[in-house]
This record gives structure tokens, C-alpha cells and sequence, in this order.
């Protein structure tokens, strides 16, 4: 079963995620902002992670450069609203920088729940 972790510092968000993921059977972890996300992976590794890229102590790029360095092989999935700035951007920023796929706040679920479909299926290094 693949292993999930899911982080953003909105509960809801993070809750309609983790449900939408475990409905579809994969093992949900989940996490606040990015420090706890990489300690969360060193105590439990993950096949993939979805993460904000605004969030208060650890932003999203910044754990997806941790993520990209210390665990090559995690399949990443960016998600922004842009708050007031212009979401494209940051999303942009994710995908240079190691980003599998990215989505922009408000997203599709299905259209999620499908990328991390294929992403995991992409797991087989073929």
C-alpha cells in the first residue's frame, strides 16, 4: 500500500485530502508545514507527498528542496492558492525546482486523486 503524506497548515484542506486519499485506500500521514513534514519521512518514509507552498515555519519549496535532496525518489505534488500574490508563480517555482505535478488552490479531486495515481504508478522506475 503506498504511503502518503499530505501537508498544509489549513485543517480542512489537509482533512478533505487525507479522506479523499484513504477512501481510495493509500495510508494517509499528514502534517502541518514543512519541518514536521521531513521529520514525519525520516521517521516513516512516504512514496509520495502533497504539499502547500505557503506555510508558516517551513514553506512548501523550501521542503520540497529538503525532499528533492535527502529523498530523491518521492514523488511530489505542489498545491497553491497564492494568497495574495499570483498562484502561477509559486507553482511554477515547484516544478523547476523538483515538483511532479501542481495544482492551484481551489483544485479538482478527481483530477488530484488522478495524478497521484499515476505518479505511483510511475514508481516501477520503468
Amino acid at each position: 500500500m503506498a504511503q502518503i503524506l499530505v501537508v498544509d497548515d489549513n485543517v480542512q484542506i489537509l482533512t478533505i485530502i487525507q479522506r479523499s486519499l484513504e477512501r481510495q485506500g493509500y495510508d494517509v500521514e499528514t502534517a502541518i508545514n514543512g519541518k514536521e513534514a521531513i521529520k514525519c519521512i525520516h521517521q516513516k518514509p512516504v512514496d509520495l507527498v502533497i504539499t502547500d507552498l505557503l506555510m508558516p515555519v517551513k514553506e512548501g519549496i523550501e521542503t520540497i528542496i529538503e525532499v528533492r535532496r535527502d529523498f530523491p525518489n518521492i514523488k511530489i505534488i505542489a498545491i497553491s492558492g497564492g494568497s495574495r500574490l499570483v498562484p502561477e508563480h509559486f507553482l511554477n517555482v515547484a516544478s523547476t525546482i523538483g515538483a511532479n505535478r501542481v495544482f492551484e488552490k481551489p483544485f479538482d479531486r478527481r483530477e488530484l486523486l488522478q495524478a497521484v495515481e499515476d505518479l505511483l504508478a510511475t514508481d516501477d522506475h520503468s
